[in-house]
């Protein structure tokens, strides 16, 4: 079981204005509960002690934040107050603050529900270095609550993740968990990228694996799905 994790906690949360004039997004709550400490929950139950946090936009909040956390977690932070680096290039700045290969990587804007087992732990089952570069928790479109888009990613019968051809629906939605390999996180084309760049390298190469997540998942990038969320939780 990795023991680290990064938590993707630097974007501006430009789509969940006006909620983020005053806060960063990973503190908007839903249902009572900041995003960033529903992260938190799922890392702690896991099992997951040390984590390395990227800041940009109302980064002392943040770490004000996190710091009350200080006896469950030791936590890193990767500064990107003088530059915001996207996701791409905050993997690359904070690298030499993640100890375990492979590591979890989380983004706080999304609310999980697990089933039995824990998904974290699932992935960790599901990981073979001999054949993988990168393993995205996934879920089926037709259960991804208030997503906005039409679907990340085809999955083949061996678990292979791929977004081959022009746009289109794909029965598969990304939740912003992934497990990657340190040796993918290299080569980076700019100061600023996304990280498309190292999940297209793994695509190309075959190593790039999907794991369907049992349980719920919500997309709550902006304002509208708090309340979508709050009520699908509410009734069960």
């Amino acid at each position: 079981m990795p023991g680290t994790a990064m938590i993707m906690a630097a974007g501006k949360g430009t789509r969940m204005m006006p909620l983020t004039a005053d806060k960063p997004k990973p503190l908007v709550k839903v249902a009572g509960t900041a995003l960033l400490d529903h992260v938190l929950d799922l890392l702690r139950d896991a099992g997951i002690g040390r984590l390395v946090v990227n800041v940009h936009y109302r980064a002392d909040q943040i770490e004000a934040h996190l710091a009350q956390h200080a006896r469950d977690f030791n936590v890193a932070i990767s500064d990107e107050r003088a530059l915001l680096r996207d996701t791409g290039g905050g993997l690359i700045q904070a690298l030499p603050l993640i100890p375990d290969d492979p590591f979890f990587c989380i983004n706080a804007d999304n609310w999980f529900a697990d089933t039995e087992e824990h998904a974290l732990h699932r992935m960790a089952a599901m990981w073979d270095p001999a054949l993988m570069d990168v393993l995205m928790l996934v879920v089926p479109l037709s259960r991804a609550g208030n997503t906005q888009g039409i679907g990340d990613f085809d999955l083949d019968p061996a678990g292979r993740l791929s977004r081959d051809g022009p746009k289109r629906a794909r029965p598969y939605v990304w939740t912003g968990i992934q497990l990657l390999a340190k040796h993918v996180v290299t080569d980076p084309p700019a100061d600023v990228f996304s990280t498309n760049v190292f999940w297209d390298r793994a695509i190309a190469k075959g190593r790039c694996f999907g794991l369907v997540h049992e349980g719920d998942w919500f997309d709550v990038g902006y304002p509208e799905a708090i309340g979508l969320t709050e009520a699908k939780i509410a009734g069960g």
